[in-house]
C-alpha cells in the first residue's frame, strides 16, 4: 500500500523489469511483430511489466502497437485523472457507444439507483462499449467482459490539480451533472471525509493495487498504462488508430 510523503513505513517496492521476465505462471498476451518491434524501440521506462508491492503488472506501453481493434473498452484511474474525458474519445475515434458509468450510478439528489446493476449488467452484453472502471459490485463484470483496459497512471500531483479545478468550477458554474445532481458547497470539503476532491487523495494508491490482482486474475486481458497527457496523444496517434487500418484490412 502506497504511503504519503513523510511515512517512516514505507513498504519495499521492486524496480520495474525491462523485459518479460516478470511474468509468473502466465504467458503474456499474444503480440503482433510490430508490436514486438515497438517494445524494443520504445523508451526504457516503458517496456514490458513493471512490478509494483511484489506483483506482476503485464501492460502495454503507449506507443506498441495494439494486436486488434478493441471491442469493449474500460478506462481506470483514481478519481479526477480523466477517465470520462478519456473513454469519450475512445468512444468517438472507435464508433462505439460511450455508457457514462456515473450517470447509471447516481440518482437524484446522488441517491444510487436501484437499477445500477441491471443496466451495468445490460449494457456490458453488449458487443460494444466504452465505459469507466468504477464501482466495486460491478468491477469484476466489467473486467470479465473486457478486451481491453487503459490505465490512467497520473502523478497524484495532477490528479489533485484537475479535480480541485473541476470541482470549483462545476460548483461556481452550478453545473447540472448526472440525474440533475449539482456539486455540494465547497465548504463540505472540510466536512465530509468522501468528498471528492479528499476521496482522490486518499484513494490515488488503489488503482495500482486493482490492476495489480485484475493482471493476475486475467493474463489475457491488455493493458496500456498511461502516465501523461503526451502519452494520451502517442497513443491516440499511434496504436489505436492503427486498429482501425487493420481493422479495415481484415486483420
Amino acid at each position: 500500500m502506497r504511503n504519503t510523503a513523510g511515512s517512516g513505513n514505507r513498504p519495499w517496492r521492486q524496480p520495474e523489469a525491462l523485459d518479460g521476465s516478470v511474468w509468473a505462471g502466465a504467458a503474456p498476451p499474444a503480440t503482433t511483430a510490430a508490436a514486438r518491434a515497438d517494445d524494443a524501440a520504445a523508451p526504457s521506462r516503458y517496456r514490458a511489466s513493471a512490478v509494483r508491492y511484489g506483483v506482476p503488472v503485464p501492460m502495454i506501453d503507449p506507443r506498441q502497437s495494439l494486436a486488434r481493434r478493441p471491442r469493449r473498452v474500460l478506462v481506470a484511474g483514481t478519481s479526477g485523472a480523466g477517465k470520462t474525458t478519456l473513454a469519450a474519445r475512445i468512444a468517438t475515434l472507435l464508433g462505439i457507444e460511450h455508457v457514462e458509468i456515473d450517470a447509471l450510478y447516481h440518482g437524484s439528489n446522488w441517491i444510487p439507483r436501484d437499477q445500477f446493476l441491471t443496466d451495468v449488467e445490460e449494457f456490458s452484453s453488449q458487443p460494444q462499449w466504452v465505459t469507466e472502471w468504477q464501482y466495486g459490485n460491478v468491477r469484476d463484470l466489467l473486467a470479465d467482459r473486457a478486451d481491453l483496459l487503459v490505465w490512467l497512471d497520473l502523478p497524484r500531483a495532477t490528479v489533485m490539480r484537475q479535480v480541485t479545478a473541476r470541482t470549483i468550477r462545476r460548483r461556481l458554474r452550478r453545473e447540472v451533472l448526472w440525474n440533475g445532481n449539482i456539486e455540494p458547497p465547497l465548504r463540505r470539503f472540510l466536512l465530509d471525509r468522501d468528498h471528492i476532491v479528499r476521496w482522490a487523495w486518499t484513494t490515488h494508491h488503489k488503482s495500482e493495487l486493482r490492476i495489480s490482482a485484475l493482471a493476475q486474475r486475467r493474463s489475457d486481458l491488455t493493458i496500456v498504462r498511461i502516465r501523461s497527457r503526451a502519452d494520451v496523444e502517442h497513443w491516440f496517434a499511434g496504436p489505436l488508430v492503427g486498429t482501425l487500418a487493420s481493422d479495415s484490412d481484415g486483420k
